[in-house]
């Protein structure tokens, strides 16, 4: 290893000290200087992709994840943290493609992070479906949509107030993210509970469309019509998991060894999703 290359790890290091006690300022300088000395690593990307995302500076972060994209093609942390920061610029399509991928390396590799990362694919197609429900709902009640942005809207300035005062020291990053989570959950309560108030008005057309994750498989993410259960108690649609054990005979949870002779069907998930396809004919779309 030449000394640039060297002098270019120990300031990731130093980056990764600076990361994990919350200094996430002086983390991203320091990975931009790693990068300065060798920009041929995609982890230095990837790092400071990590550092931006706290930083919520999206259009860098994705700029990051892209490099070290092209860097590192099978790079799953660089699409895990490309997804996150498409979600927080609200495109879902996006993200949800990039979470998909991630998802399918964690897969193919045998990540451990697979269950993350398959949480957040949910996430992203969960929000693909209110995008869609947002425009359907739009469509039926104009005033409930202008009601809805204009949480949103008082939620933006009150989380870019929060952001201005972590930027000038007059609060800590950490109790900075806690104020701003305090922010997002007040308003999903009240945007919650607007909705609710509409779709008594109006429950035909303004009623939210929502499918129970426990209908959902955990591999293809679309609704299961022959769920099967593993012997650790998850269940996934019977030919997904088929599919998934061709490419690699372990758990997709667990990564421990299964074959498809050690999983049952499970009846009674099996009759809840006939019964909800058959109740709600829309779900076939989702």
């Amino acid at each position: 290893m030449d000394a640039s290359k060297a002098k270019a790890n120990l300031l990731k290091e130093d980056g990764n000290k600076c990361f994990q006690n919350g200094n996430y300022q002086e983390a991203e300088a320091l990975y931009s200087k790693a990068i300065q000395k060798d920009s041929t690593n995609a982890k230095f990307f990837t790092n400071r992709a990590m550092a931006r995302l706290k930083l919520e500076a999206w259009d860098n972060c994705i700029d990051d994840c892209l490099k070290s994209i092209d860097l590192e093609n099978d790079n799953m942390k660089g699409y895990y943290y490309l997804a996150q920061a498409q979600l927080a610029m609200h495109h879902p399509n996006e993200a949800y493609h990039s979470a998909l991928t991630a998802y399918e390396i964690c897969i193919k590799t045998s990540n451990s992070s697979a269950g993350s990362v398959s949480s957040l694919v949910l996430q992203a197609k969960k929000e693909k479906w209110e995008a869609k429900e947002k425009d359907r709902i739009r469509r039926h009640s104009e005033l409930l949509t202008e009601l809805e942005d204009g949480l949103g809207h008082v939620a933006a300035y009150e989380k870019h107030s929060i952001t201005a005062r972590i930027k000038n020291g007059e609060i800590s990053q950490s109790d900075g993210e806690e104020e701003m989570k305090e922010v997002e959950d007040s308003t999903r309560r009240k945007i919650e509970e607007l909705q609710n108030i509409f779709a008594i008005s109006d429950p035909k057309h303004l009623q939210r469309r929502e499918v129970p994750d426990y209908l959902i498989d955990g591999i293809s993410f679309a609704i299961m019509h022959d769920p099967v259960v593993t012997r650790t108690g998850q269940s996934y649609d019977r030919s997904t998991l088929i599919e998934h054990l061709r490419r690699s005979s372990t758990d997709p949870l667990t990564r421990e060894p299964l074959r498809i002779e050690d999983c049952r069907t499970n009846i009674a998930l099996k009759a809840a999703c006939e019964q909800f396809l058959e109740e709600n004919g829309w779900a076939v779309d989702w």
